[in-house]
């Protein structure tokens, strides 16, 4: 056989092998894939990718590899159905990232998750300011789920029948005790306009504050370290 002819051979041996693998393993959504079934991806396709193009590996160890990496996978996975005390260990454990309206700093730092990080998560879960947040949890998937205050929770306007105001987006203009100057000027703000609302929250350094945003109608919303 060729040498094409034997990557082939080996592709397809290795596609079905997989295939197989991972119907024996269960499904799991892309979005549920925790850090450590992402290293066991990457690591199975490496074993696939050394078989293919490596002349001193043959179809015979490929397979060997896969069955070897595949059982020690479902064992794992026995072990955290059945096991609580390890199943942190491996597959780790949801954070709360904001409780009761406020943002935990500390938990940021443990996550090593950072406030544009955490706007860009609430976004993806149709919730533009952090004010509407009761609790916000970071899932061991990297996926963040949120539970919204009273005032933001359904019923919607549209099922008590009044009128819906038009929709504004908050502006965020300090993180981390610094200004984003640039939200300021596409807005026609100045220091001036920043400090007179940060006043008006109780605060007059910059440092002071973890997180700001104005909204329009809704006014300036401040949290501190």
């Amino acid at each position: 056989m060729n040498e094409f002819g034997q990557i082939a051979v080996e592709l397809i041996v290795g596609y079905i092998a997989l295939f197989i693998m991972a119907k024996i393993l269960g499904r799991t959504q892309i979005t549920q894939i925790t850090p450590f079934d992402f290293i066991s991806a990457l690591v199975l396709g490496e074993l696939i990718g050394n078989g293919l193009y490596d002349a001193n590996v043959g179809l015979a160890q490929v397979l060997f590899a896969i069955a070897l990496w595949g059982l020690l996978i479902y064992a794992t996975e026995m072990i955290t159905q059945k096991k609580k005390e390890l199943r942190e260990l491996l597959e780790g454990k949801p954070v709360i990232v904001i409780s009761k309206g406020k943002i935990l700093y500390d938990a940021l730092k443990k996550t090593k998750l950072d406030l544009n990080q955490l706007q860009h998560l609430l976004r993806s879960r149709n919730v533009f300011s952090i004010r509407e947040v009761e609790y916000a949890i970071l899932e061991t998937d990297g996926t963040v789920s949120v539970m919204k205050k009273a005032p933001y929770e359904q019923p919607t306007r549209q099922d008590h029948n009044i009128s819906a105001s038009e929709a504004v987006l908050p502006v965020t203009v300090i993180i981390d005790g610094e200004v984003i100057w640039d939200n300021l000027r596409e807005n026609g703000w100045d220091e001036q306009w920043l400090k007179k609302h940060m006043r008006h929250a109780g605060f007059e350094n910059y440092s002071d504050i973890l997180y700001a945003e104005w909204q329009d109608g809704k006014g300036m919303h401040v949290q501190s370290y």
